[in-house]
């Protein structure tokens, strides 16, 4: 129940921001740039990216869990539902108090999702992968995220002041909520470890 109510949460994180109009997150940007070029859904688009990067996982060797498969699914047909109800605001208040909102509960989502421990989202366990191989999780995450908000913006994605403020705030939500939600006794495995690293770095 936790994972799934985080992820829905999640998703309806992803509708906020995307309603607001301030810059999204990298991965939506990615989202939206392809869902502008293809008239596809931005919620459609983020569950076969999902779907595309979980593939990358085989050479890796990762282990999808439960919550792997849920994530690719639950979070975009969240964000294609919540989008299909929620209005746009006009008022720079109202759009700022979306942003705002879209961080704060996308920090909460990640934590509820991620310490339910069935399972990290398709995107993390890729950085996750690619860091066991000897990379720095930084680095890894900076190259990844970097590449996919310059491909995003290039294809028409909304970059803004809340694609920075995500940036700022998320790691230091995310790095209270997680251990918050953890669904697991005593101090996180090594490898679970990294992949909070890899949400909060």
């Amino acid at each position: 129940m936790q994972l799934l109510v985080g992820q829905v949460a999640y998703g309806a994180s992803i509708a906020l921001q995307v309603r607001a109009r301030l810059g999204l997150d990298p991965w939506d940007v990615l989202h939206q740039g392809l869902a502008r070029r293809t008239g596809l859904a931005i919620g459609t688009w983020t569950i076969l990216v999902g779907a595309a990067v979980l593939l990358l996982w085989i050479p890796l060797r990762q282990r999808p869990g439960v919550g792997t498969v849920c994530n690719v699914v639950v979070i975009g047909l969240a964000v294609n539902a919540v989008l299909g109800v929620l209005p746009a605001p006009e008022a720079i208040g109202l759009r700022w108090s979306y942003l705002v909102s879209a961080i704060v509960l996308c920090g909460l989502a990640t934590g509820a999702y991620i310490g339910a421990g069935l399972g990290p989202g398709p995107r993390d366990g890729l950085m996750v992968g690619l860091a066991r191989r000897g990379r720095s999780i930084r680095v890894v995450r900076t190259a990844i995220e970097l590449s996919v908000l310059f491909v995003g913006f290039v294809l028409g994605g909304t970059v803004g002041v809340g694609t920075l403020l995500f940036a700022l705030c998320i790691g230091p939500i995310a790095h209270v909520t997680i251990p918050l939600f953890a669904r697991t006794a005593g101090p996180p495995e090594r490898g679970e470890r990294k992949e909070i690293a890899c949400v909060s770095a």
